[in-house]
């Protein structure tokens, strides 16, 4: 099958080129903030979180309030790294097509 030689020759190109894409996306940092700047997470795209930054003044605010808005920021940084990641790795895959398998 010489068909077959060539479909290793891709695979091995495409997954070269996830993992320059993955380290790329773990140093690709996304900014998120909350409550009018009161709360600042920043992410990577490979979802790890680097740094949460609280406005002392805030943390007086209700207890619940806080939470609330600390829960919001972070389920959206982490929606955002995902989307980032997501779309990234389709572009890079998008390429491929295996004939018979897809």
């Amino acid at each position: 099958m010489p068909g077959v030689g060539k479909l290793l020759k891709e695979a091995q190109k495409m997954q070269k080129k996830m993992e320059a894409l993955q380290e790329e996306l773990s140093k690709k940092e996304i900014e998120v903030t909350s409550g009018g700047g009161a709360v600042k997470i920043i992410i990577t795209a490979q979802s790890e979180f680097k740094s949460l930054k609280i406005d002392p003044e805030f943390l007086e605010e209700d207890a619940e309030f806080v939470e609330e808005t600390l829960l919001t920021a972070i389920q959206e940084a982490a929606e955002k790294a995902k989307a980032v990641n997501d779309e990234a790795m389709s572009e890079v895959s998008s390429g491929m097509s295996f004939p018979g398998l897809m």
